[in-house]
C-alpha cells in the first residue's frame, strides 16, 4: 500500500497521507515521499498550487507514528532526522491545508507549515506531545504563538487538549470551516484561483508573507517594495497590463 499518494490535475498537485488506518500517522518512509514530492513540485513549473490532505474520514494526521519513534538510535539521530514539516515550509508553491479530521502534533505542525488552513467540521487539533513527558519539536510553538496569540498557544501547549475547529477558526488558526463532503471540493476551489494567477506574483506574495513574520516594519516595508519591483520586471506583469487596458483575461505563463 503506498501510504502517501501524489496525484496533479492541471496545475494542481495533491499530496494524501494515506494510512487511514492508524490516523495517518507519519512513519520515517513517509517522511521521505513528501520530502521527494516536494522537490518535486518545487522542480516542476507546472504546478501552482498544492494541496495537502489526508485520506478516511477520521484524521488529516495524528503526527509521527509514535512507535517508530524508539527504533532511533539515540535521541540525537531523532533530532537529526528529515523532517517532513520542513520540507513543507521549504515549498516555493502555495500550499493549501485540507484538515479533514484530527490534527494532532506532527499533523498540526503539517498544516500550520501550509500557507492556507480549511478544515471540515469535525476536525480537532491539539499538541498532545505534553501528555506523553515531550513537547513538539516541528515549529510548534512559535507557528502556535504568531497565528493564535501567547495565551491560546499557551493554552495548547500546556494542556495539550484538543480544540474543535470552531474554536481553531475563532482563534484564526483556520481560515474557513465546512461540511466534509465540501472539503475537498473547496480546497480545488482555492487552489484554482491562485494557479490562474500569474506564478512569479503569487510565490513573491508567499515569501513577502514568511518575511513579515521575522522583520520589524520598517525593513518589511523595503523588503516589499524590492518584491515588487521584481514582479513589475516580468513577463506576466506586463501581460496583465495588456489584459487590463484590452479588457481581457489574462494569460500568464510564470515568466
Amino acid at each position: 500500500m503506498n501510504n502517501i499518494l501524489f496525484s496533479t490535475e492541471g496545475h494542481i498537485a495533491t499530496i494524501t497521507l494515506n494510512r487511514p488506518e492508524k490516523l495517518n500517522a507519519v512513519t520515517p518512509e513517509m517522511a521521505d515521499a513528501i520530502i521527494a514530492h516536494v522537490e518535486q513540485c518545487n522542480a516542476d513549473d507546472q504546478i501552482r498550487a498544492v494541496i495537502i490532505t489526508g485520506a478516511g474520514e477520521r484524521a488529516f494526521c495524528a503526527g509521527s507514528d509514535i512507535s517508530e519513534l524508539d527504533t532511533y538510535d539515540t535521541p540525537w539521530t531523532f533530532r537529526n532526522r528529515p523532517d517532513y514539516c520542513d520540507a513543507i515550509r521549504a515549498l516555493r508553491k502555495p500550499a493549501i491545508c485540507a484538515i479533514n479530521g484530527y490534527a494532532f502534533g506532527g499533523g498540526l505542525e503539517t498544516a500550520m507549515s501550509c500557507d492556507i488552513r480549511i478544515a471540515s467540521d469535525t476536525a480537532k487539533l491539539a499538541s498532545p506531545e505534553v501528555k506523553l513527558g515531550w513537547i513538539g519539536g516541528g515549529g510548534m510553538a512559535y507557528m502556535l504563538a504568531h497565528n493564535i496569540g501567547a495565551s491560546n498557544a499557551a493554552r495548547m501547549l500546556m494542556t495539550g487538549e484538543p480544540v474543535s475547529a470552531e474554536t481553531a477558526l475563532a482563534w484564526g488558526l483556520l481560515s474557513q470551516v465546512v461540511p466534509g463532503e465540501e472539503l475537498l471540493p473547496l480546497a480545488m476551489e482555492i487552489a484554482q484561483t491562485i494557479a490562474s494567477r500569474p506564478p512569479i506574483a503569487v510565490q513573491t506574495a508567499k515569501t513577502n508573507i514568511r518575511a513579515a513574520y521575522a522583520v520589524p516594519l520598517e525593513t518589511a516595508i523595503q523588503y516589499e517594495r524590492d518584491l515588487q519591483t521584481i514582479c513589475f520586471a516580468t513577463q506576466d506583469a506586463d501581460e496583465g497590463r495588456r489584459a487590463f487596458k484590452e479588457k481581457r483575461p489574462p494569460v500568464f505563463e510564470g515568466r
